[in-house]
C-alpha cells in the first residue's frame, strides 16, 4: 500500500489517508438522498437510482484513487443533477431515458477533450492569478454551503428544491438566522468545537468535530439513532435505469437536434469547469498539482501524469453513471474537506469509494450524521482556502477585475463555472480596453465564446 499511493513521498500516513476519505464521505454523503430525490421527479425510479447513485460515485472515486493516485471524489454533481430534471426533461420535454443519453454522449465529449490535452491546454491558458482567485471563489462557495447546511442564515423568501432540513438554489433576501433553531445551535457548537480542534493543530480535526458534532445533536432531536428493529438490508434493484438510454428516440426528432446538441453543449461546458475549478482551487492550495521540477512547472500549474490522469477519471465517470441511470457524475468540491484533514494520495478517495459501496447496507446508519455536522467541516474548510486571496495582485485592475468577478459569482451563482465564465469575460475585455489583446492566450478567447455562446444558447432554449 505504501508503495502503490507513494505515502511517505506525498507526507502522509494510512491513517490520515483513511481519515480524510471518511472526512470527505461524511460531507458529500446527502447526495445518496439527496440524488434520488431530485431524479424521481423526472419520473425515475427512486431506489434504481439510489443504487446507481452509489455505484457511480464508487465506480469514479475508485479510477480516481487507483489510476490517479490524487485525493478527489466523484458522484452526480448538485445543480447537474437538477439541470437533469428540470430544464432537459420538465422544461424541454425530453424522456428521462432521453435525457440518460444526453449525458452519455457528454461524457464522451469530455473524454475526447481529455484526451486530446484541450483540458489540460485550458488550464495553461489560465493565468496564475486567476487560478487563485478560483480557489478563493471555492473556498468561498463551500462555505455559502457551510452556513447554509448549518441554518446560519434565514431567507425572507426561497424558491428551489426542497431537500430535508434545507433548501437548494435561490436564495431571496438573506439575513442572520434565528438561533432558537436547534439545528443552527448544533452547528455552531460544531463549528466552535472544530475551530478550537484546528486552532489547537490536532490531527483528524475535521472529523473530530462531524463525530462530535453529530453526538451534540441526539439530545436537540435533529438526528436519531435508528430502530435496529425496523433495519431492512434489502437492496433495490438497478434495473428500472440500467442501460435505458434512449438513442433513437432523442434523434429521432429532426427538429429538435439544434436543442440536443445545445443541451449536450451545455452540460458539458458546466461539468467541464466545475471540475477544472474543483482541481486548480483545491490542487494548487493543498500543492497536490504544484511542481517539484521548475522544468515541469508552466503558468502556474504542474503538468505530470498525475494531473492528466485526474482529468481523465472525471471524464469517464460522467458516461459512466448515465449507464448505470444516473446525471452527470463528476469531482465534488467536497473533496476539499478531505483535503483539508490532510489526505494527499488516492487512498484517500479508495476509502470514499469503499464508504459508498458499504453504504448500500448501511443507509439507515448513514443518515445518522446530520447537516448541521457537516455544516462547521465546510465553513472550516472555506477559511482554509482564502488564504489564495493574499496572492492575488489587487492593486493591478486587469486582475483585480475578473478576479473578483470569479471570488463572488461562485457562491452567489451556486455555481463554480459561473463564477469562471464571468471572470474569463471580463479578463479579455479589460485586456483588450487596455490594448493587451496579445498577452490573452488564445484558448481564453476561445473559452470565453463558448460561455457566451452557452448563455445565449440556454436563453433561447
Amino acid at each position: 500500500m505504501e508503495k502503490f499511493f507513494k505515502l511517505k513521498e506525498n507526507g502522509t500516513t494510512i491513517k490520515t489517508e483513511i481519515s480524510a476519505g471518511i472526512t470527505t464521505f461524511l460531507t458529500m454523503a446527502y447526495i445518496l438522498f439527496v440524488n434520488p430525490v431530485i431524479l424521481s421527479q423526472a419520473g425515475m425510479d427512486k431506489g434504481a437510482v439510489f443504487i446507481a447513485t452509489i455505484l457511480a460515485a464508487a465506480i469514479g472515486t475508485s479510477v480516481m484513487a487507483l489510476i490517479a493516485n490524487v485525493p478527489f471524489a466523484q458522484a452526480p454533481g448538485m445543480g447537474l443533477n437538477a439541470f437533469f430534471t428540470f430544464t432537459v426533461v420538465l422544461g424541454l420535454g425530453f424522456t428521462w431515458s432521453q435525457a440518460l443519453a444526453i449525458v452519455f454522449l457528454c461524457g464522451l465529449v469530455n473524454i475526447l477533450i481529455t484526451v486530446t490535452k484541450i483540458r489540460q491546454m485550458i488550464i495553461k491558458a489560465i493565468p496564475e492569478s486567476l487560478q487563485y482567485a478560483i480557489s478563493a471563489g471555492i473556498g468561498l462557495f463551500i462555505a455559502y454551503l457551510g452556513f447554509k447546511q448549518g441554518h446560519f442564515l434565514s431567507f425572507s423568501g426561497e424558491n428551489g428544491i426542497s431537500s430535508g432540513t434545507s433548501t437548494i438554489f435561490s436564495d431571496i433576501n438573506p439575513s442572520l438566522a434565528n438561533f432558537k433553531d436547534p439545528v443552527t445551535l448544533v452547528a455552531l457548537i460544531g463549528l466552535v468545537i472544530t475551530l478550537i480542534l484546528m486552532v489547537r493543530h490536532v490531527k483528524g480535526a475535521i472529523l473530530i468535530g462531524i463525530l462530535a458534532t453529530t453526538l451534540v445533536a441526539l439530545p436537540f432531536g435533529i438526528t436519531h439513532l435508528p430502530d435496529l428493529s425496523t433495519i431492512s438490508l434489502s437492496i433495490p434493484s438497478l434495473a428500472p435505469t440500467f442501460l435505458k438510454l434512449d438513442f433513437s428516440g432523442l434523434f429521432g426528432d429532426p427538429s429538435k437536434i439544434f436543442i440536443v446538441i445545445a443541451t449536450i453543449f451545455a452540460f458539458s461546458l458546466s461539468d467541464t469547469f466545475d471540475s477544472i475549478g474543483t482541481f486548480l482551487g483545491t490542487g494548487r492550495k493543498s500543492g497536490i498539482f504544484d511542481a517539484k521540477d521548475e522544468e515541469k512547472f508552466e503558468n502556474g500549474v504542474y503538468f505530470d501524469s498525475k494531473l492528466e490522469k485526474a482529468l481523465f477519471a472525471d471524464a469517464t465517470a460522467t458516461s459512466i453513471g448515465a449507464l448505470l441511470g444516473t446525471s452527470n457524475t463528476t469531482t465534488f468540491v467536497e473533496s476539499a474537506t478531505g483535503i483539508g484533514a490532510g489526505g494527499r494520495t488516492g487512498l484517500t478517495s479508495l476509502t470514499v469509494a469503499v464508504l459508498f459501496l458499504l453504504s448500500v447496507f448501511l443507509s439507515p446508519f448513514i443518515g445518522i450524521i446530520p447537516t448541521a455536522a457537516t455544516a462547521p467541516a465546510l465553513i472550516v474548510v472555506g477559511i482554509l482556502m482564502m488564504e489564495s486571496v493574499s496572492k492575488i495582485h489587487w492593486d493591478d485592475l486587469e486582475i483585480a477585475v475578473p478576479a473578483f468577478f470569479i471570488i463572488a459569482l461562485m457562491p452567489l451563482s451556486y455555481g463554480i463555472s459561473n463564477g469562471i465564465s464571468a471572470g474569463f469575460f471580463f479578463f479579455c475585455i479589460t485586456k483588450v480596453v487596455k490594448g493587451k489583446a496579445k498577452e490573452v492566450h488564445p484558448i481564453m478567447y476561445i473559452v470565453t465564446l463558448l460561455f457566451v455562446l452557452n448563455y445565449l444558447a440556454t436563453a433561447l432554449l
